[in-house]
């Protein structure tokens, strides 16, 4: 990436967010603080437990769009094997492990309690758990660990790194990488402390996320793919 290319964005950024009302993505910032005040996977009830974490004052749209419920198939699959499903969100959640291995046995576990929803329900018309794009699973890692992860758009990533003149742009999911290149960018964004504190005066301390978190990179990035665009 070229460095210059950032710190341009980064001001036209800064600017951006001292001079909208309104900020249209805040929403991220509640979702992340419903979810650190309700993740408790020793719940009685865990389908519960996890129907509390995903709550938005504002919109479903980071868990259900049109032909998009990731969020309801997973209740689903909560309900029909909590057990199973436990053990795949502390693995998920096993920041020693390598996070791209995660998410692929992750996604595997999801393919396989898919299956064994079908053969126990013959007539249900589910043929997909809609875990397959990691935009959902990137949302749980973020949710859990908002310092280190972000919200995942392919092709917000992709038009992101073409402004950035980035080597290597990438033609498919490449959710690891996009992790790292927040990192790098979120070390920009806090040696220009003007962009912080914008930020924040768009967030309200009881209802969104105070603390740090990768969400400002990930709405950078967006900033910048679409000045790409």
């Amino acid at each position: 990436m070229v460095l210059s290319k950032i710190q341009t964005a980064i001001s036209e950024y800064s600017d951006w967010l001292q001079q909208i009302r309104f900020h249209p993505f805040v929403y991220k910032w509640e979702s992340v603080q419903e979810f650190q005040a309700h993740w408790n996977p020793d719940d009685p009830d865990p389908a519960a437990m996890f129907d509390r974490c995903l709550q938005n004052s504002e919109t479903r749209r980071l868990w259900q769009t049109e032909n998009w419920y990731p969020k309801r198939m997973m209740l689903e699959f909560w309900r029909f094997d909590p057990r199973t499903v436990r053990a795949m969100f502390d693995d998920l959640f096993a920041e020693t492990r390598d996070v791209e291995a995660r998410i692929g046995r992750f996604l595997f576990g999801c393919d396989e309690l898919l299956r064994d929803y079908k053969r126990a329900h013959p007539t249900s018309v589910e043929n997909n758990h809609y875990h397959g794009d990691y935009r959902i699973i990137a949302l749980y890692l973020t949710f859990r660990y908002p310092d280190q992860y972000a919200p995942y758009d392919f092709e917000v990533f992709r038009q992101a790194l073409v402004l950035f003149q980035a080597r290597d742009i990438p033609r498919q999911n490449d959710v690891g990488r996009y992790f790292k290149v927040l990192r790098t960018l979120m070390t920009f964004l806090e040696k220009d402390p003007a962009v912080g504190q914008r930020m924040q005066a768009h967030l309200h301390a009881r209802r969104h996320f105070p603390g740090k978190t990768l969400l400002l990179a990930e709405d950078f990035c967006r900033f910048a793919a679409g000045k790409a665009n």
